[in-house]
């Protein structure tokens, strides 16, 4: 049903990024970019840059949500992180963007805003919400979002490893974006 309402695995691209459906051989260069404890270190789980907690919690549930885009940098054809699309609901047309990760070397420039404008940009072709969710203590994902024009809603718990997290809702209205 969803797959008729808003594609959730498009094939985006930028002037320096492609975000491209995620695929089972995408698991090595994708772990290669994920394997650095300094990218989860403010997250509510910070192991996933451990192979067998990333491969569970990252690379097996992306497969899975058939909602996963991986970040493909043009110039060196690298896979440099993922985010992906959750939480869709048809009747509020609101959906999620999120569990989103960069490789270090691409912090602090413009992918993560091409990433996220590329997949705003796709979301409100459908949606008229989209929201993000930031673990209370992730001030560098929480400046990201607010970076990009997002606005903090609440703090609410959200699952993390089956337990409770606090957790930062933020959200951008599709009449926020310049159309």
């Amino acid at each position: 049903m969803t797959a008729s309402i808003i594609d959730l695995q498009p094939t985006l691209t930028s002037p320096t990024i492609v975000l491209r459906p995620l695929k089972a051989t995408d698991s090595e260069m994708l772990y290669e970019s994920a394997n650095d404890p300094l990218i989860w270190a403010q997250h509510p789980s910070p192991l996933r840059y451990q192979r067998d907690v990333f491969d569970l919690q990252i690379f097996q549930t992306g497969l899975v949500s058939k909602s996963t885009l991986v970040v493909v940098d043009l110039q060196t054809q690298k896979i440099i992180g993922s985010s992906r699309y959750y939480d869709l609901d048809a009747i509020k047309r609101e959906l999620a963007i999120g569990l989103t990760f960069l490789a270090r070397s691409h912090w602090g420039g413009r992918v993560n805003s091409e990433m996220k404008s590329l997949m705003l940009d796709h979301a409100f072709t459908w949606a008229q919400r989209v929201w993000f969710h930031a673990g209370i203590d992730n001030i560098r994902s929480r400046k990201a979002l607010e970076k990009i024009g997002a606005q903090l809603s609440h703090i609410s718990p959200r699952p993390i490893n089956d337990l409770p997290v606090d957790h930062c809702f933020y959200y951008i209205d599709c009449k926020q974006i310049n159309r």
